[in-house]
Parts: structure tokens; sequence; C-alpha cells
């Protein structure tokens, strides 16, 4: 009768699932013949394209630079326009210093593919921030904790976004 009951609850849970459209997500896919995208970004050693390049690594993608040997025309190319990092403020401590906001991190990006017309984009990663004045030095270790994560997101979100463009550019079916 236990089991029964278990079964029951399993089918119903996976019959919910199923029916809200949701499935898992498994590693973004581009098409077999890309396996290499060039990374350039508007200012020298950015660190978002650090965390692309460590990020393209961990899906099995290759990246180089612009000036590697292989035409720029054969390969995607991603160019990072400068970052943003902005604040906005949620609350005050009563003697007036910023108790909490908003981290709100714009990423602008400018996607080629081979004989296609450039694509831009633009979203934000945004987080939450409690300040203290009292913790200031490990409150600024945890801001810089939480850009880097902001940052490995925001690539994360580029590499599946260049999925979806990728078959929509190169006119390839799922």
């Amino acid at each position: 009768m236990n089991a029964l009951l278990k079964l029951v609850g399993i089918a119903a849970i996976v019959s919910t699932l199923s029916s809200c459209g949701f499935h898992l997500r498994g590693a973004p896919s581009l098409p077999d013949n890309i396996n290499t995208i060039v990374i350039e970004s508007a200012r020298a050693h950015a660190p978002l394209a650090r965390a692309l390049d460590n990020r393209l690594n961990i899906y099995g993608l290759k990246s180089q630079e612009r000036g590697s040997n292989s035409a720029p025309s054969e390969n995607i190319s991603i160019y990072l326009l400068p970052e943003k990092l902005e604040r906005q403020l949620l609350s005050v401590y009563p003697s007036g210093q910023v108790a909490e906001y908003d981290l709100i991190y714009v990423v602008r990006y400018r996607v080629s593919f081979p004989n296609k017309e450039p694509l831009t984009a633009q979203f934000e990663v945004v987080r939450d921030y409690q300040d203290d004045p009292d913790q200031v030095l490990a409150k600024s270790r945890e801001l810089d904790l939480m850009l880097d994560e902001m940052r490995a997101e925001a690539a994360d979100m580029i590499i599946r976004r260049l999925s979806g463009q990728a078959v929509a550019a190169l006119d390839i079916e799922k």
C-alpha cells in the first residue's frame, strides 16, 4: 500500500511537471561545425571576457582572440561592449547611510556569424546587496565575490543566447 502511494505521488509530480512545460536544461548546444568562438572586448583584459572564456571551456567550446591563425569570417565572433554596474538605493539606516541596494550589472555585446549581419544584445543581472558600515572589509570582499558570480551568470546567459541565435542565424533546424 505504501509503495502504491509513493508510485501515485511520483506519477502525479511527473505529470504536473511535464504538463507545465518543465524540462531539464542541459549544456547549450551549438551546431556541430562550430567549436571555436572569437572573443573580443572593448577593454583589454575585461573580467567578463575572462569569465566567458572560462565558461566556454566548461561547455567544451574553444575560444580565441582576434588575430589568431583563423580568419574572423570563419568563426562566430563575440564583441563585448563596455560593461556597466549600477546601484539602485533600496533602504537606508536611520543615520542616513545606505543599508541596502540593488546591484544592476548591464551587459551589452555584439555577435557576428559567418556571412551574416552582426546582432546586438543587452541584458541585466540583478542582485540585492546589504551594506554594513561596521564590516567594511568583509563587505568589500563579499561585493567582489558577488560581481564574479554575476559575471559568470552573464557569461552563461551569453552562451545560452548564442545557442538560440546560432540556430536562427545559420538556418539550422534542431
